[in-house]
């Protein structure tokens, strides 16, 4: 097995993974907007923006003229994960900016023919036409899961566009020729979701009961954590989006190489099927509970060049870490800008 596909399969292993804010009376970037909907929620009212072929919605916290933090969430979560390190952050002079990926909360396509497509490079294309929208030339990351492969994915394709970075799981950078390669069977065991989702049964279940089926999710992979309905209801909200299951079946099977993606993002793709390494700034975490499939931190410690730290953290600490250890993960974040 050559080392561009072991790296791979290692990523793919990993998880198929004053007022702080800003006031609406203060002026909005052009083409945002605030949400309608009233919120006492912490992380304030929603802004939207268009942003490629989106309307993204997205929190925003801090100064305005702040350095720029970009907070991203992962499957089956929601922005909620950084409820408390967005308001941490911002209270440090942070401009900070969560916003929903395709498929969850508020967002929403621009276009019905557009294909819900939730291939890695479209989700890490979204990213940068958010930044674009705003006019962030540049921001530090953080991101676990979903969210992680993203940030990573800016980082490795677009490096100029990143201060720093800290990604739960490390590396997670993977490619359909790596989702052919088997893996030991009790890591295939790990991964029954993505095979339920490749069948019209997991796709229809997941139609059905993906509210309890995200709560399966959440005590699998945090299994120390005990969250309360409270908790778990707000952020399952955001799987109420009309593109959700489209999305969450369409990123599991193009693992696969079961769904075709778009031919827009083929070079993209041929790029990160190469494994780039990330050279910016790194911190990565991981929590010492993390009940769902991810990498050990040696295997992926040489994908980053530049200067780099790992930290575990420790105390039942799963999948969700942003919300599970805010403190651990608002630290490495400030860290993480100033190495």
């Amino acid at each position: 097995m050559n080392k561009k596909i072991a790296l791979a399969i290692l990523a793919t292993l990993a998880g198929t993974i004053g007022s702080a804010h800003a006031q609406s009376a203060q002026p909005l970037p052009p083409q945002t907007t605030l949400s309608t909907t009233a919120s006492q929620d912490p992380l304030g009212p929603l802004k939207h923006i268009r942003a490629g072929v989106l309307d993204v919605a997205y929190a925003e916290l801090g100064p305005a003229n702040g350095p720029v933090v970009i907070l991203l969430h992962g499957w089956p979560y929601d922005i909620h994960s950084y409820e408390d390190v967005a308001p941490a952050l911002a209270a440090k002079g942070y401009r900070v900016l969560v916003p929903y990926a395709r498929g969850y909360g508020e967002t929403r396509f621009l276009s019905a023919d557009t294909l819900r497509n939730a291939e890695p490079a479209a989700l890490g294309q979204d990213v940068i036409d958010f930044m674009d929208a705003l006019h962030v030339k540049r921001a530090v990351f953080g991101g676990f899961d979903w969210g992680a492969r993203s940030a990573d994915i800016v980082a490795a394709l677009w490096p100029e566009r990143v201060k720093a970075l800290v990604s739960v799981s490390g590396y997670l950078i993977g490619s359909q020729e790596a989702g052919q390669a088997p893996l030991p069977p009790d890591a295939e065991y790990q991964w029954w979701y993505q095979f339920y989702f490749t069948t019209e049964r997991g796709e229809l279940g997941y139609a059905k009961n993906h509210h309890d089926f995200a709560k399966l999710i959440w005590k699998n992979a945090s299994p120390k954590w005990n969250f309360d309905d409270a908790t778990y209801e707000r952020s399952a909200q955001a799987l109420e989006n009309p593109d959700h299951v489209a999305i969450t079946i369409h990123n599991y099977r193009w693992r696969l190489n079961l769904a075709k993606g778009e031919a827009k993002y083929d070079g993209l793709e041929k790029r990160l099927a190469q494994a780039p390494k990330i050279s910016v700034p790194t911190i990565t975490l991981e929590g010492d509970a993390n009940g769902a499939p991810h990498p050990k931190p040696e295997a992926y410690a040489r994908q980053f060049t530049g200067k780099y730290e790992f930290r575990l953290i420790t105390g039942g600490i799963g999948h969700n870490l942003p919300e599970e250890a805010p403190e651990a993960f608002t630290k490495a974040v400030i860290d993480a800008d100033h190495l």
